[in-house]
């Protein structure tokens, strides 16, 4: 059963959600700010628009698809692989989870921000980089964000199956202690900012480097850098709001997790056995990928490198709400045919 100090965080927002939400609410008003007051009123044409020809509603267009690959982006698998699997694990051990994927998406976006910044001053050699698929920094970004990314979904997955196993009283000392490093590593939500800033150095995904792309033309274009910068900050709001929506909904739906009791057990079971499908699913397919373009391995490893994994966050995400849905009518319909 849901210990009462549980019971109280559920009902009450706690000061740090405040201030997340808070945050998340000035990226949105600094971004969509600079960019509809001083910006377009400014005829800065943003992203290499022609100020001369429909400037504003191309300086518009450019900032709206800059926060929706923010979007797209909080909706990748391996986000929302990763946020999942860390917050049904703090859930379990009956710690702080709400603000789990806010602090994912902060470490990912500096990344982000970082190199947008880089941009805009000048610093040409790294879109230079970023452009040549063969360039060293494109090489080994494509080896150690997919490997951080496919290492951690195992650990995270390999923690919650032990857990699992412990609630129904299976030992499972050996790979628990193996595994207890990355457990302290990750024992609160803002331990994954830095979760997030190792999985955004494989900035390899088309949303990212369309960003990068938006961001490198309005310097060509001389934007002023604090212009420039709105891209970045209107990107990190639209993933920050995402994730941080998944990873509150996540919370809730773990939160629900009874003790022993026959519908407890089928919950857990469901909603744990499905997130671990998917973190470990996901977690193959990166590191094949890897393993393949760098080592040239053969076997079924090019086969498992070529699963689409792109569409499978929009897929993952349904199917969890799905699950907790279906599990909770279940169990509401158990409990009112006992009664």
């Amino acid at each position: 059963m849901t210990s009462p100090s549980e019971a109280i965080t559920g009902r009450r927002i706690r000061p740090s959600t405040i201030g997340v939400i808070a945050f998340i609410a000035a990226l949105h008003v600094l971004g969509w700010g600079v960019l509809v007051l001083l910006v377009i009123p400014a005829g800065i044409p943003l992203g290499g628009a022609d100020a001369n020809g429909g400037g504003t509603l191309a300086t518009l267009g450019v900032g709206l698809t800059a926060y929706g690959l923010g979007v797209r982006h909080a909706f990748d698998a391996d986000h929302i692989a990763a946020i999942d699997n860390t917050t049904r694990r703090l859930v379990e051990r009956g710690k702080p989870a709400t603000t789990v994927g806010f602090w994912f998406s902060l470490g990912h976006s500096t990344i982000v921000v970082v190199l947008c910044v880089a941009l805009t001053l000048g610093i040409t050699a790294i879109g230079t980089s970023l452009a040549d698929d063969s360039s060293a920094l494109r090489t080994w970004t494509a080896i150690i964000g997919p490997t951080v990314s496919g290492v951690f979904l195992l650990g995270i997955a390999a923690i919650n199956i032990t857990s699992l196993g412990r609630r129904h009283g299976h030992a499972s000392g050996p790979v628990l202690r193996m595994l207890g490093h990355l457990e302290k590593a990750v024992d609160r939500p803002s331990r994954m900012y830095l979760v997030g800033l190792l999985f955004g150095l494989g900035f390899d995904t088309a949303t990212e480097i369309g960003l990068l792309a938006l961001a490198g033309a309005a310097t060509l274009a001389a934007v002023p850098w604090w212009a420039a910068l709105t891209l970045p900050i209107l990107f990190a709001a639209g993933m920050s709001a995402c994730d941080t929506t998944q990873g509150a909904v996540m919370r809730r739906a773990y939160g629900w997790m009874p003790g022993r009791r026959r519908p407890g057990e089928v919950y857990a079971i469901a909603m744990t056995g499905l997130s671990v499908v998917a973190a470990v699913v996901i977690a193959i397919v990166q590191l094949s990928d890897v393993l393949v373009a760098n080592l040239g391995l053969g076997g079924p490893l090019p086969w498992v490198a070529s699963v689409g994994i792109d569409g499978l966050g929009l897929v993952l995400t349904g199917l969890l709400l799905v699950t907790w849905a279906a599990v909770l009518a279940t169990m509401r319909w158990t409990r009112t045919k006992t009664d």
